[in-house]
């Protein structure tokens, strides 16, 4: 690669910041090179590892998963004083700054933005995604997540997307983009070539997207368009095939020669890198998935990933035995000096877009403290929370709810122990929002299985004389390693089914999947909220109650294409 292509779109490098790269990669040894192309993860303060990979190994970059502020900041201290070449980290900062530490705000998932219709908050989001990461460190977001949703089965993608509907996906990521990027922060749309038309998990499969190349071109191609002339510095490229724009750019290709994106030339090159004019740093998404191993053996992929065109390599396996591989691969002519340098150059020149080589990269607790949560970032959470609530479908006379009318209510909770990335969840909803009732005035009764065998169950007669609503919680978020999001009811013969629509009134709410009408067809009053921060359950009673308006528009199709879910 010609150097000065870093002048250019997106990296618009002064002559100094050319000048600094040039420096570093002229004093750059081969194993210095490799170094830089992992981009590590790290769950904890770690010293000893912490320094291993920065000063031993020269990693070019670090994943923070969420942790405590005071752990970030010590994790990204560690490594920025430590390596010689400042480092890049990231973050999963797709919903806020809780993406990087516990302590930041959680604004809302992409389809609660989505949900809300305003490309204002979409910016939003990604400014306060930079100003919170950025102050414990981070100078990197592995977002936003410009999939779009069209299969409502994947367990993956859903509330994470901006929706189904390609206009939207390309304006809030647009927005998300600037927002995150006017803050000296890269973003980095995911995950090319576009998860969401299968149903299938790239954690566990090399997924497929099966479009055509002319419905490929007006659908993603046209988001992934839209935002590298918007200047996205960095796209992040799944483990996912594209038979079909593989075939045409390759005819050669027999069907079990194609790849998934994260080792396809011909999408990497071809389509990205000529098609769509991407200048920028393509990382790969995490190299653990077995989207990307089942493929090829684990020796090949590891240099063949960056030869066919990715520039950094997301996670290792196993560290010291990845970077071997990478270091072999180049002996072995997998990977060509001309491809390491190139793609070093382009690490080089992301971090000097982004000032790394002048700037204090070490952050600083107290500075955080003060950033992270602050009055003006909650009240962007309050107003997500509050626009987004969506009522799907409703009873006619129900709503709105008072204790005068409904005094006693049984409450269903359907919860699952995880959140949309798959990690712990410290508490239920239904403990949360329990009290919220109960100091409106209703009795809730909270509903706990008994006699459950048949002719032994609580009468028909007994349940309408016992409660005057019924009102289901159902919080099953998709997660990563889950290859389905269905509710399982109770034995026997789903012994907690809303089988009392048509004897009394019954509301049903998810807060995390939008897509559960499957399940629940017949329900006539349905509410979907896409994720809960810390204002979604008190301003979901206030709309239930009438206090409030219900503003929030489907991104996608809740009825999941059945007639059955429209009754």
């Amino acid at each position: 690669m010609d150097i000065n292509r870093l002048r250019e779109k997106p990296f618009y490098l002064s002559e100094e910041d050319v000048k600094w790269v040039r420096a570093a990669f002229g004093q750059m040894t081969v194993q210095e090179k490799i170094g830089q192309l992992f981009f590590m993860v790290g769950y904890k303060q770690d010293e000893p590892f912490l320094k291993h990979i920065a000063q031993e190994i020269g990693i070019g970059g670090l994943m923070c998963r969420s942790m405590a502020k005071e752990e970030v900041v010590a994790t990204v201290a560690t490594l920025q004083r430590s390596a010689r070449i400042p480092l890049l980290i990231a973050a999963n900062l797709e919903a806020g700054g809780q993406g990087i530490t516990r302590d930041g705000t959680k604004i809302g998932s992409n389809m609660a933005i989505a949900a809300t219709g305003s490309s204002d908050l979409a910016y939003q989001l990604g400014k306060i995604c930079a100003v919170e990461g950025g102050s414990v460190g981070a100078n990197y977001a592995f977002a936003p997540v410009v999939d779009i949703d069209y299969n409502f089965r994947n367990p993956i993608t859903n509330t994470r997307t901006f929706g189904s509907s390609p206009q939207v996906v390309m304006e809030m990521g647009a927005a998300y983009v600037k927002g995150c990027q006017e803050q000296g922060m890269a973003a980095s749309v995911k995950h090319f070539p576009g998860d969401g038309v299968d149903e299938r998990d790239q954690h566990l499969v090399t997924s497929v997207n099966s479009l055509t190349p002319e419905a490929w071109d007006d659908t993603y191609g046209m988001v992934y368009r839209h935002l590298i002339e918007e200047g996205a510095k960095t796209v992040m490229v799944g483990h996912i095939a594209l038979p079909e724009y593989s075939k045409l750019l390759n005819p050669s290709l027999r069907d079990e020669e194609i790849l998934p994106a994260s080792l396809a030339s011909e999408l990497l090159d071809g389509l990205l890198r000529e098609r769509l004019g991407f200048n920028g740093l393509i990382i790969t998404d995490a190299t653990t998935m077995a989207g990307m191993n089942i493929p090829l053996p684990r020796n090949e992929l590891v240099p063949r990933a960056i030869e066919n065109g990715c520039d950094m390599f997301l996670f290792t396996k196993n560290l010291e035995e990845d970077v071997r591989f990478m270091k072999e691969g180049l002996e072995a002519g997998w990977l060509s000096p001309g491809r390491l340098d190139d793609a070093v150059l382009r690490i080089l020149g992301l971090k000097a877009s982004l000032k790394l080589h002048e700037r204090e990269n070490v952050p600083v607790l107290a500075e955080s403290s003060a950033v992270l949560r602050q009055d003006s970032h909650l009240e962007i959470a309050r107003a997500v929370a509050d626009q987004s609530i969506t009522l799907v479908k409703e009873e006619a006379g129900v709503l709105p709810l008072s204790p005068g009318r409904y005094p006693r209510v049984l409450l269903y909770d359907i919860e699952s122990e995880a959140n949309a990335l798959g990690y712990s969840k410290t508490n239920g909803l239904a403990a949360a929002f329990i009290p919220l009732l109960e100091n409106e005035g209703f009795k809730v009764t909270r509903f706990e299985p008994a006699g459950v065998y048949e002719g032994l169950q609580s009468s028909f007669t007994e349940m309408k004389e016992s409660y005057d609503l019924i009102l289901y919680l159902c919080n099953l978020a998709t997660k990563s390693n889950q290859t389905t999001v269905r509710i399982e009811w109770l034995n026997p013969m789903g012994l907690n089914v809303p089988n009392y629509i048509h004897s009394i009134p019954t509301l049903f709410i998810s807060t995390e999947n939008p897509y559960h009408l499957l399940d629940v067809p017949r329900v006539k009053t349905y509410i979907n909220t896409y994720g809960v921060n810390d204002y979604t359950l008190p301003q979901l009673l206030a709309k239930l109650m009438g206090r409030s308006q219900f503003t929030g528009k489907s991104p996608i199709d809740p009825f999941c294409g059945k007639w059955d879910t429209r009754l």
